[in-house]
């Protein structure tokens, strides 16, 4: 029975070190580094494959439309805090109605706005890098909370 548990652990360590060996080797250590990092530029760049002109492409875009996105958030945060003003007030409900309508409205603007601007980075890569990309970035724009605009992750920047 000494030599079955023996036996049984060596082949579990065997097994967890071989697996850890090809997991290691099967990486993309510039991917992996950029993810460490948390460098997204670097992220997108590795992950989707992009030539240097096609990186070079993509910032401009996304610089282009880096205003867009603030001023977007700009204007859904005043609106938002507006809303919760009333709603806070015993204002009438008409004016409550129509703050909430004044968010969602801007908010599909937004949101329309940011999957124009997916997809036109999307164009920018290879056909499958960019259905990868759309796959991955359309359904974090409709969970999006419109707080700040977002990094390349969907998270705040300020």
């Amino acid at each position: 029975m000494k030599y079955l548990v023996r036996t049984l652990a060596l082949i579990g360590l065997s097994a967890a070190a071989l697996g850890l060996i090809c997991f290691r080797l099967s990486c993309d250590t510039a991917l992996q580094v950029a993810a460490e990092k948390g460098d997204v530029w670097q992220w997108l760049r590795q992950d989707f494959h992009l030539t240097d002109q096609q990186f070079a492409a993509i910032q401009v875009v996304h610089q282009a439309y880096a205003g867009t996105c603030v001023e977007h958030c700009r204007l859904i945060q005043e609106a938002t805090k507006l809303r919760d003003a009333l709603a806070a007030k015993t204002s009438s409900p008409a004016a409550r109605v129509a703050a909430e309508l004044a968010v969602k409205e801007l908010r599909s603007v937004c949101e329309h706005a940011l999957t124009g601007h997916v997809q036109k980075v999307a164009t920018l890569m290879a056909a499958e890098d960019g259905r990868r990309y759309l796959a991955l970035m359309l359904p974090k724009i409709a969970a999006f909370d419109h707080a700040t605009a977002p990094d390349l992750q969907m998270n705040h920047t300020h």
